[in-house]
C-alpha cells in the first residue's frame, strides 16, 4: 500500500503497513523531520488514554521534550470514546477532545522559520507507528 508519505496524503484513517513499509516510511520520515524547526501533532485514537500514550511513544521515539496537558483539556480516562489530541511543541502543551466519526491514526505537521518549503504535514501514520 504505501511506500511513501505521499501515499498516506488524504487518508481518513491510517492503513496497515508491513515492516518494510514502516521502517521505509519513518526513514522518510526523519528526513523530513530533520528541516524542520519544531511540530505540531494530532492523534486520532479510539479513546483519550489511547491518544496520550501514543503521543509519549512519539515523543520517546524523536527524543522530544514531553508536552504538558492544558489545564482546560479533560484528563484522558474521563474522554468516554475517541478522542482527539493536538499537541504543539512551540506551546509545550496538548490538547485532548471527546471526538467521534474520526479515523484513526497519527498526523505530524512540520514549521520552520527560515526554510518554508519544509513545513508539510505527514501521515495518517498508525497509532502503532513509533512502537
Amino acid at each position: 500500500m504505501a511506500a511513501f508519505l505521499r501515499d498516506l496524503r488524504g487518508l481518513r484513517t491510517a492503513p496497515a503497513l508491513s515492516e518494510p513499509q514502516l521502517h521505509a516510511l519513518l526513514q522518510e520520515l526523519q528526513q523530513r523531520l530533520a528541516a524542520c524547526d519544531w511540530f505540531t501533532l494530532g492523534v486520532m485514537a479510539p479513546s483519550g488514554t489511547a491518544a496520550v500514550q501514543t503521543l509519549r511513544r512519539c515523543e520517546t521515539a524523536l527524543g522530544w521534550t514531553a508536552l504538558q496537558p492544558d489545564p482546560a483539556s479533560p484528563r484522558p480516562e474521563d474522554v468516554d470514546g475517541a478522542a482527539f489530541l493536538k499537541g504543539n511543541q512551540n506551546t509545550g502543551r496538548f490538547q485532548l477532545r471527546p471526538e467521534s466519526g474520526l479515523g484513526e491514526g497519527v498526523l505530524i505537521t512540520g514549521h520552520s522559520l527560515v526554510d518554508p518549503v519544509a513545513e508539510d504535514t505527514w501521515g495518517p501514520l498508525p497509532l502503532t507507528f513509533f512502537d
